[in-house]
């Protein structure tokens, strides 16, 4: 075999497939882009699934990648096992529509056994195909030398994740030898496939043929595609531990440099490559999790509670907990960055550009979780005092999700900080409040945008359609060269006419009407016959996968292919829509001029009535800053700078020094517009013909959307107006209501109303103050003796919390009793206090506890120190059986 590196591995797959006309993809970002229905990027054709289904036509039908993804369903086996990763690399070949199994499998033997590529011995392959595929069977008996005996047919080799492309696959698995048997040879679940460490699936080739569609669930009953495809999947990490003799993936140089970058800085712990060991769990763990946050920190993800931020910060927690099982005793992450860098940084340069802010954010993560892990070790003490006092030995389930949810305290943690107190953990509980949160954050991702049906009425549209809208906004004389429509079983079809009444797709020869796109919603408009009879209302436009406008009609006259007709967009809509595009370049810009750093697009819509525009920023902007961006753009509107655009190549716009958004989506040749001597962005929307056309600029809203994610909602021209207006018309109801004479006077008068406010508010708290001295007096009079302590316990009348901590004071004051209980209905809430002197706390009373005890009786909770406590509840109506519970207490001793 030969002796190969993690990434010769991977260039030789690259490789091997650009040999055989591939383009080579490069990894994407494992933010999904425009795919709500995933987190993550979790596979290496997850990108690609655009392609797929037929929605866009790829820019060619053969692609190969090793892309990053990350998985973390499973993310308590990790270090556990010799496979299991949060993040890994993926690669893969794909056919969209092009070559199938005759030409994929012998392939796939080549780049495994040829000395001229992977060279892997070929006794030691073996494969696994789909029982019903016997094509697959003969291809790979009659097209390569695989060894007689080396097939088995598996019933789980079916690929399907619901609606959409589905088919067999065949998967390639490599013999490990006998020494790695965990099983008996006999054992039903020792043979390639199985449940076994011996034989290693290392390949998945997934044979796309068929249409899963809805309401269908045996996969005999699915149609063929129109168009079949080839999806495989190769980790590299398993393949790595192939070529390099590796007992786990972890023994490989994807990961050794890091743990052993670690090593030095635990409490003289070393990582065992000959066995399992409790110390390489965490040197793994550490390894893997590192690895995870510095892709998704590199490409734009940061901690935070919710969504992908809750995941890095999980994992950073993680690593850090692991830190401390090794005896590291100081922040350590960012330490060994360097060394995980050093892996990967020759495929993926992104990784060395953001070494800094990887390890800048690392080590403020690192800090805040040691700030917060003592908080959780304390509501630990508090969660198994709650056991013990209810005679339990059990943690709840959902006391352990709390640690975990809250302070990111993995529930093994808990479980081994729990063993330590003779106490376990109720993890069916747990499960079921985890599974919980899943179900929350699976429902509020949706499955909108998951890879769909493929529709051959678009993938085969062929005709030429052209885009004119940039110049026109009517069209005399277009010719209707595609009509699809739903056939009876609701299939969309191509056909020849759509009658009167129905809804329709429409492709025209020529269109002004823009297609939703970059964020731009389309236009709408009018189909006029000869006659000038209106035929049809365009309602929705977008781009079809072969880049025609599809035109969604309600028609009201009968139509045919080949029909001439008259194409008018409405102007209102169209111009609104392109004011508040060009609106969100200024703003673009704006934002760029006057915060500056890395401030960049992550998302924009173009409404006819506002626009929002999200972008990268660390917390709120202030309102200081929110004035200058908008002044800016006001100020170029004053300017009346002319928009131009022009198209070039990508190269020439690059040099030109153009803003790119999501270079991705970009084709050799490039549209460029221009807004004066201001901004200049690729773009493929429509615009003002010049800046003072917008007239006005509001930023109406600034909020976050995600984690480092912020929105900014704004309005141009009369809706702008108006919106000033209505503030205007609001603040001089305020200047009637306060008498001033004009509106530039209401901010003064306020200020004066507000000090007045604050004087009569002092005024009240020193009357009141007053009066509860006097009830105070009263009441401290009333002393009782239980079990020879000194008590005044009463329900009193104050306006609020602080009127019992007045009472408290003057009973500290005057050294009235031992102990003081206090209860007090305060509107709708009920508030407790507790106080406890010197002599009270040597008897073994303890404000805090009494507190504790009595609070849940009037439905509430609360705590504090020995001397003084305080607590909240709900129910008034318990009042007296709270006090008398405080008696009972303290006379039990």
């Amino acid at each position: 075999m030969k002796e190969l590196s993690s990434a010769e591995i991977r260039q030789m797959f690259l490789d091997f497939f650009a040999s055989k006309d591939h383009l080579v993809v490069p990894s994407k970002s494992l933010i999904p882009e425009n795919d709500p229905s995933l987190l993550w990027i979790n596979s290496g054709v997850a990108t690609l699934k655009k392609y797929f289904d037929g929605s866009v036509v790829p820019p060619k039908p053969r692609l190969t990648n090793a892309q990053k993804a990350i998985r973390t369903n499973d993310i308590e086996n990790v270090g556990k096992t010799a496979r299991h990763h949060t993040l890994f690399e993926m690669m893969g070949n794909f056919s969209i529509g092009d070559y199938f199994k005759e030409d994929v499998i012998p392939w796939a033997w080549e780049l495994l056994t040829s000395p001229d590529w992977y060279a892997l011995d070929k006794e030691k392959l073996y494969v696994t195909i789909y029982p019903k595929d016997q094509e697959s069977r003969r291809i790979w008996e009659e097209k390569t030398d695989l060894p007689d005996g080396h097939i088995y047919e598996v019933d789980d080799n079916f690929w399907d994740i619901g609606e959409g492309p589905s088919g067999p696959d065949s998967e390639v698995f490599y013999d490990r030898g006998e020494e790695y048997a965990d099983l008996p040879a006999d054992d039903p679940e020792m043979y390639p496939g199985g449940e076994n460490e011996r034989y290693m699936e290392i390949w998945n080739i997934v044979f796309s043929q068929f249409n899963h569609l809805p309401g269908l669930t045996d996969n005999s009953e699915y149609p063929e595609l129109p168009h079949k495809n080839i999806d495989t999947g190769m980790g590299l990490e398993r393949l790595v531990s192939v070529f390099q003799h590796a007992r786990t993936n972890f023994d490989t140089d994807l990961f050794l440099p890091i743990i052993r970058a670690t090593e030095p800085l635990t409490a003289g712990k070393v990582y065992d490559t000959t066995k399992d060991t409790e110390d390489n769990v965490s040197f793994k763990v550490i390894a893997d999790h590192i690895r995870a946050v510095a892709f998704a920190i590199a490409d734009g993800a940061k901690p935070s509670n919710e969504g992908r931020g809750y995941v890095i910060r999980r994992l950073l927690r993680r690593a850090v907990l692991h830190g401390q099982k090794l005896g590291i005793q100081e922040n350590f992450l960012a330490k060994i960055v360097p060394a995980m860098v050093g892996t990967l940084d020759s495929f993926y340069p992104e990784l060395k550009e953001k070494q800094g802010l990887i390890e800048s954010i690392m080590t403020a993560e690192e800090k805040r979780f040691n700030k917060t892990l003592k908080a959780g070790l304390a509501m630990f003490d508090q969660f198994v005092a709650a056991a013990k006092e209810k005679g339990s030995k059990e943690i709840a389930g959902e006391d352990a999700f709390k640690l975990s949810d809250t302070y990111g305290f993995p529930v093994e943690l808990t479980a081994e900080q729990a063993e330590e107190v003779g106490m376990t953990v109720d993890m069916a509980g747990f499960k079921k409040a985890l599974q919980a949160q899943k179900d929350r954050a699976r429902a509020a991702r949706g499955k909108e945008h998951a890879m769909g049906v493929q529709n051959a009425a678009l993938t085969d549209l062929t005709v030429d359609s052209t885009y004119v809208g940039w110049s026109k906004t009517a069209v005399a004389g277009a010719k209707i060269v595609a009509i699809i429509a739903h056939d009876d079983s609701g299939v969309a079809v191509n056909t020849n006419s759509a009658k009167a009444g129905n809804r329709a797709w429409l492709v025209f020869d020529q269109t002004p009407f823009y297609a939703e796109m970059g964020g731009q919603v389309a236009d709408f408009g009018t189909v006029k016959d000869e006659n000038g009879t209106i035929v049809a209302e365009v309602q929705d436009v977008q781009a079809g996968p072969n880049g025609q406008n599809i035109h969604e009609v309600t028609l009201a006259e009968d139509i045919q292919v080949g029909q001439t007709v008259d194409l008018a967009v409405d102007m209102e809509r169209h111009h609104a829509v392109s004011l508040n595009h060009t609106a969100t370049h200024l703003l673009d810009q704006a934002l760029r001029n006057v915060i500056g750093g890395d401030i960049h697009q992550a998302g924009s819509l173009v409404e006819p009535e506002y626009l929002r525009f999200d972008f990268n920023h660390e917390g709120p902007v202030d309102q200081a800053t929110l004035n200058r961006v908008q002044d800016e753009v006001n100020l170029q509107i004053q300017r009346n700078l002319t928009i131009t655009w022009e198209e070039m190549s990508i190269e020439d716009a690059k040099k030109l020094g153009a803003v790119a958004v999501f270079d991705d989506k970009y084709g050799d040749t490039v549209r460029i517009v221009s807004i004066g001597d201001y901004n200049q962005e690729f773009d493929g929307g429509t615009h003002a013909k010049s800046t003072a056309e917008l007239n006005l600029f509001k930023i109406t809203g600034e909020a976050g959307v995600a984690a480092g994610i912020r929105r900014i909602e704004a309005k141009t021209a009369l809706p702008a107006l108006t919106d000033y207006q209505a503030e205007e018309q609001t603040l001089a109801k305020v200047a009637k209501h306060l008498k001033v004479p004009n509106l530039l006077s209401v901010s003064d008068r306020v200020a004066d109303v507000t000090a007045e406010l604050k004087d009569i508010k002092a005024q009240l708290e020193s009357v009141q103050g007053q009066l509860a001295a006097v009830e105070a007096k009263e009441l401290l009079q009333s002393v009782e003796d239980i079990n020879g302590l000194s008590v005044v316990a009463a329900q009193v009348k104050v306006d609020n919390a602080n009127g019992l901590r007045q009472m408290a004071d003057a009973w500290r004051d005057k050294n009235a009793s031992n102990v003081l209980i206090l209860a007090a209905a305060i509107g709708q809430k009920v508030n407790l206090l507790v106080a406890a002197n010197k002599e009270a706390n040597q008897a073994g009373v303890k404000a805090g506890d009494l507190v504790k005890a009595i609070a849940p009786i009037v439905g509430g909770g609360g705590g504090g120190r020995p001397d003084m406590a305080q607590a909240g509840g709900k129910d008034a109506s318990k009042i007296d059986e709270a006090l008398k519970k405080a008696k009972t207490i303290l006379a039990e001793g």
